[in-house]
C-alpha cells in the first residue's frame, strides 16, 4: 500500500486516506494506478482476478493499458488520461509522469526489443518511444517526439525524428513532489 502513497503523493503532496479516497473517485488517471498497483501486489489468485477485473474496467473507461507486468517504479503519475499505451515488458524508474496519447512499445529491426526508462522521466502528449533502448534520468521528451534512440541523462527531445536539444536536467521542473 505504500507505493500507492507513493504515487498519491506525485499529484498533491499528501498521503492522507482522505485525499486517497477523493482521487480513487474523481480523478480516473489516479484509479487506473490504484487498481494496476493492487493487480500487481495481490497476494493470491482470486484476489489477483478481481484487481484484474476492476483494472479492465477502467482501461475500457479511459483508454489506459498498461499491463500488471509492467515494471513502474513508486511515484508514478499519469498527468492527462486518455489512449496510453506501454508493453508489458517496459522497465521504467520513479517519479515517471505521462501524457495522454503516448506509447511506449517494442520495435523489431536495429533496435529490437522493449524500452528501459530512468528515474524522473517527463514523457508529454503523443509521444512514442519504440525498441530496445534506454531513456536515461531526468529525461523530457517533448510532445509529438519519436525516440527510436539511446537517450542520455538529463536530456530534452523533441521532433520527428527525435532530436536531442539539450542535456541539463530537463525534467526537473515538471517533477512536483518526487519520492
Amino acid at each position: 500500500m505504500s507505493v500507492i502513497y507513493d504515487d498519491l503523493f506525485r499529484y498533491e503532496g499528501q498521503r492522507k486516506f482522505s485525499v486517497l479516497l477523493r482521487y480513487f473517485f474523481f480523478t480516473a488517471s489516479f484509479r487506473y494506478i490504484f487498481l494496476f498497483r493492487k493487480t500487481q501486489n495481490a497476494s493470491n489468485p482470486i484476489s489477483r482476478i478481481f484487481w484484474k477485473m476492476l483494472m479492465r474496467q477502467c482501461m475500457l473507461k479511459t483508454g489506459i493499458q498498461i499491463p500488471s507486468q509492467t515494471k513502474i517504479d513508486k511515484g508514478f503519475r499519469i498527468v492527462h488520461f486518455g489512449h496510453i499505451v506501454i508493453h508489458p515488458n517496459a522497465v521504467i524508474g520513479k517519479n515517471f509522469n505521462i501524457s495522454h496519447g503516448v506509447t511506449i512499445g517494442q520495435s523489431d529491426g536495429k533496435n529490437a526489443g522493449v524500452p528501459t526508462i530512468g528515474d524522473n522521466v517527463v514523457i508529454q502528449t503523443n509521444a512514442v518511444i519504440a525498441g530496445g533502448i534506454r531513456v536515461g534520468n531526468d529525461v523530457l521528451i517533448a510532445p509529438n517526439a519519436f525516440v527510436n534512440f539511446n537517450v542520455p541523462d538529463g536530456a530534452t527531445v523533441i521532433g520527428n525524428p527525435g532530436k536531442i536539444i539539450e542535456r541539463e536536467k530537463s525534467s526537473a521542473s515538471y517533477i512536483a513532489f518526487s519520492v
